[in-house]
């Protein structure tokens, strides 16, 4: 039977237990999109034109209605498609041009009025041009960063071994797509092998360190006996990494390991000085403390003694591993998002259910403004079929 240990003061959880996580998609949403929505912003130019020409017709001065002839198109080249834009100063040139003519305004004044509008206008569609090729270049260099990040990164299987596997990585600024917090799944002769981690630091240092750490994992997953010693492993190419790039600094990782065996009943974890995962069953979250964590990897203090703890895994129960993202998110009276409680009385049958509720609590929990970047990782021990008869 799982003990829930939630913090019974925490603001507004019981009325978050109902809610489905969604899946947020992140990064920003083109100007194509917003335009494509129905955006009531796109009648601010043909309302523009229609009351300047009514301001010049009707207006108790002449010419009162040249600003907002002359606004049309530059508004227009903010909110709508460059083609549009290009119409609306057409458009707006035309409306001028029938204003003088109308009223009979002498030809300088009718050149001026034309030139003034012109002028305004393809200002705008320069403008509007600059904007859409950095929004060219912003879209690739995140392509590229998002290609660099499943290099360095990859997606694991949604299966591995006897698990079922989800992940999700999110970054805390808007179309940031790559940090220092990671995660690795691979199947080995010891079981599954999980690393949950986050290298102190942002940047590229950051995302160096991170790479050097994963790299390792990969290696020496299928390789190392233990834990421990996957762990002290790793821990050394964290240090020698340091001691050969110069731009790492001294940077450090806190990382947590955990190891399913074949049977898959039970879950071995070693934690260098990271986070501890939950276990999620039957409604219940309970975070599986046990012992102190070990010293972080390239931190440099030596052998470190800490030695694994073990734990029932039974079917049909999830363990999640996370980042301080998720439990170090605040909402706006400066509380701490705390899984246990957000999490509890929800069942998930697959981890894919359990990662979006996570990711779709901490956004909600702190508005959407996260203070740092966060990793979730969860797999799933499927429940045994029942025997027959």
């Amino acid at each position: 039977m799982l003990e829930s240990t939630g913090s019974p003061g925490r603001r507004g959880g019981a009325k978050r237990h109902g809610r489905r996580g969604g899946r947020p998609t992140g990064g920003t949403m083109s100007g194509e999109a917003t335009r494509a929505g129905g955006n009531p912003l796109a009648l601010l130019p043909p309302a523009l034109i229609v009351g300047g020409v009514l301001a010049d017709v009707l207006g108790p001065q002449p010419y009162t209605g040249l600003p907002l002839l002359a606004a049309a198109p530059l508004a227009a080249c903010i909110v709508l498609s460059l083609r549009s834009a290009v119409v609306v100063a057409v458009l707006s040139v035309v409306a001028a041009v029938a204003v003088d003519l109308a009223l009979g305004r002498p030809a300088t004044a009718l050149v001026v009025d034309v030139a003034d509008v012109l002028v305004i206008s393809l200002i705008g569609v320069w403008l509007r041009r600059l904007m859409d090729s950095r929004n060219r270049s912003l879209t690739l260099t995140r392509d590229i960063a998002e290609a660099a990040q499943l290099a360095v990164l990859p997606q694991p299987p949604r299966r591995v071994g006897p698990l079922l596997v989800a992940t999700r990585y999110q970054g805390a600024h808007e179309g940031a797509r790559i940090g220092g917090d990671f995660f690795a799944v691979q199947e080995t002769p010891y079981g599954v092998r999980l690393m949950m981690g986050d290298v102190r630091g942002h940047g590229l240092p950051a995302v160096s360190a991170m790479s050097v750490v994963v790299g390792a994992f990969r290696e020496n997953a299928r390789q190392a006996p233990s834990l421990r010693e996957l762990a002290r492993r790793l821990d050394v190419a964290a240090e020698r990494a340091e001691g050969e790039d110069t731009d790492l600094g001294e940077e450090f990782t806190t990382a947590l390991f955990a190891e399913i065996p074949p049977g898959g009943d039970r879950v071995h974890l070693l934690s260098r000085g990271h986070l501890p995962p939950y276990l999620v069953a039957d409604g219940r979250v309970v975070p599986l403390i046990r012992g102190t964590p070990g010293t972080p990897l390239g931190a440099g203090l030596g052998t470190d003694d800490a030695e694994p703890d073990s734990f029932p895994l039974p079917p049909g129960a999830s363990l999640l591993l996370t980042t301080d993202g998720v439990t170090e998110a605040r909402d706006r009276h400066g509380v701490f998002y705390d899984p246990v409680a957000g999490l509890a009385g929800r069942s998930f049958d697959e981890p894919q259910e359990l990662v979006d509720a996570v990711v779709g609590e901490v956004t909600a929990w702190s508005g959407g403004r996260l203070s740092d970047d966060m990793a979730v990782l969860a797999v799933t021990l499927p429940s045994r079929p029942r025997s027959a008869g």
